[in-house]
């Protein structure tokens, strides 16, 4: 088994390979949010690069197996993660479901698509962590339908302190493939950015909403 050290550098050195993570200090990307920001991450990119995608989902069925056994189902959360989710539950052999931002307005009026049985135990998958608001969204509709989840995966959170407060308040345990700091460090051993740019980026790190105003 590869060591977990390891594989949050394979993820994070394949992120960058690959451009689902994107570096750009000098010229800021803007969020939903209306962010400004030195990094982008899209990991739908992943699903393009078979060894890659295969890399990531074996690991976070591995990963899933330490920590909670064989659950019951797995969940995805739409839209990003629902192709990972269904990686993650074909290498279990386990049903999967996915859930919707909210209910549907027609026909059977579903936030969660798939079949989902009383008191099943579900680990949901997701594929980045900012704040954790659409995440945990999921956890509450998975619990409201009296499903039982025992945690969240991921491949890469940002680590804000906002979304491990989110996480801890709604009682979801939540681990990462990767992380920011291990990104950071794979960026500049790789010669992805200069010094001054992994100042920068340590620098938006700390207080994402006013950086760069």
């Amino acid at each position: 088994m590869i060591a977990k050290t390891d594989i949050a550098k394979k993820t994070a050195e394949l992120l960058l390979q690959i451009k689902a993570i994107k570096l750009q200090p000098q010229d800021p990307f803007t969020w939903a949010s209306g962010w400004k920001s030195p990094i982008y991450c899209d990991n739908r990119l992943t699903l393009s690069y078979p060894e890659v995608r295969k890399f990531l989902a074996e690991s976070l069925a591995s990963e899933i197996t330490e920590k909670y056994g064989k659950p019951d189902v797995i969940a995805g959360v739409a839209t990003g993660a629902i192709a990972m989710g269904i990686l993650v539950a074909e290498a279990m052999n386990l049903p999967f479901v996915y859930v919707r931002p909210e209910a549907k307005s027609h026909g059977r009026k579903n936030q969660i698509e798939g079949q989902l049985a009383e008191n099943a135990k579900v680990v949901v998958i997701e594929d980045l962590i900012s704040t954790g608001g659409s995440s945990l969204k999921a956890v509450s509709a998975l619990r409201e339908a009296n499903a039982t989840v025992v945690g969240m995966a991921a491949l890469f959170t940002y680590g804000f302190s906002v979304s491990v407060d989110n996480f801890s308040s709604a009682n979801c345990e939540l681990f990462t493939l990767s992380n920011y700091e291990t990104l950071i460090e794979q960026a500049a051993s790789s010669g992805y950015v200069s010094n001054e740019d992994i100042k920068t980026l340590g620098d938006w790190r700390v207080a994402p909403d006013q950086w760069n105003k």
